[in-house]
């Protein structure tokens, strides 16, 4: 196949760019760089098979040539990111997406978009299963992040029932790995630059919030199997194995022998969700898929990675 992945220079859509490779695919990245980066594809560099594009999906998209399947990764992801590009956000999630499903139409080719876990909000079911319609707050300062790919959900579908286009949605819980940014705001970056460079570990209220944390490798996994099956409804990608922030920092500083410990402060975000769970059911029945890499295991491979960056 030839595939476009937008925002192929970020954290996700590089490793999307290196499955698909390893498959044997013609592989065609854009992405604007805002939060991207080149270093991430940059050992793609000389690969006949590998095109990168710098392109804002917000515009018009014009390719040459045929396209199989279009796999819409393009947006910020981060709080600090969409708290700092608030409008940009809302954009690429209402825009972009309209750009890139109109490709997909003209192209003929099959369209996956990347949505969140974040558009359950701060739940009230647990764990959250892919027919619960969330509980988020439309002007609160997560607003712009859950809202953009809620529109882009509804979006999607109304392109694959009005126009017959091909599409796969998947709801991507918490992921980590390496090409993560230092910078990047969420807590395992954050944990790990802290524990690396001899900090306390910050975390926010009492670190009783829950998150399921899953290694990048076992997403991709998902998404690809995702895109070859004939499943369009919203499919949940994430590991059900839930912990509190406090036993992940307390993980952190384990690995790392950091021995400055934590400190706490008031919350940061209003509206942070208190719990993360996947259910995952939909995955493992339609996939046969879940995930297989272990929290430590993965924890070491994205340290490693920080540790050659710092």
């Amino acid at each position: 196949m030839r595939v476009l992945i937008t925002g192929g220079a970020g954290f996700l859509g590089s490793h999307l760019c290196d499955r698909f490779l390893a498959e044997g695919h013609n592989v065609v990245a854009m992405d604007n760089l805002v939060t991207g980066n080149v270093r991430n594809i940059a050992h793609l560099a000389g690969n006949p098979d590998f095109h990168f594009i710098k392109h804002d999906v917000t515009n018009y998209i014009f390719l040459d040539g045929s396209i199989d399947a279009v796999l819409h990764f393009a947006s910020p992801a981060s709080p600090i990111d969409y708290l700092k590009l608030p409008i940009q956000t809302l954009k690429v999630g209402s825009l972009g997406t309209h750009n890139a499903l109109g490709l997909a139409l003209a192209k003929g080719a099959r369209f996956l978009l990347a949505s969140t876990s974040e558009i359950y909000g701060d739940p009230l079911e647990h764990p959250q299963k892919e027919t619960y319609v969330g509980n988020v707050d439309a002007i609160g300062p997560r607003g712009v992040y859950d809202e953009a790919k809620r529109f882009a959900e509804a979006l999607t579908m109304a392109y694959h029932n009005a126009h017959n286009v091909d599409t796969r949605i998947v709801r991507i819980f918490n992921t980590y790995g390496p090409r993560m940014r230092l910078e990047d705001g969420r807590v395992v970056p954050n944990f790990i630059a802290q524990s690396l460079r001899g900090e306390p570990l910050t975390v926010y209220g009492d670190g009783s919030q829950t998150r399921s944390f899953q290694y990048v490798s076992d997403l991709i996994d998902g998404l690809y199997r995702l895109l070859m099956s004939d499943y369009n409804q919203p499919v949940n990608i994430g590991n059900p194995h839930e912990m509190s922030i406090l036993e992940f920092a307390q993980v952190v500083n384990e690995i790392t022998g950091n021995q400055a410990g934590i400190i706490y402060k008031d919350v940061r975000i209003k509206g942070d969700p208190q719990t993360r769970k996947p259910d995952i059911t939909r995955a493992k029945t339609i996939l046969g898929w879940e995930p297989k890499v272990e929290l430590r295991e993965g924890l070491k491979l994205t340290i490693d990675h920080f540790r050659r960056v710092l």
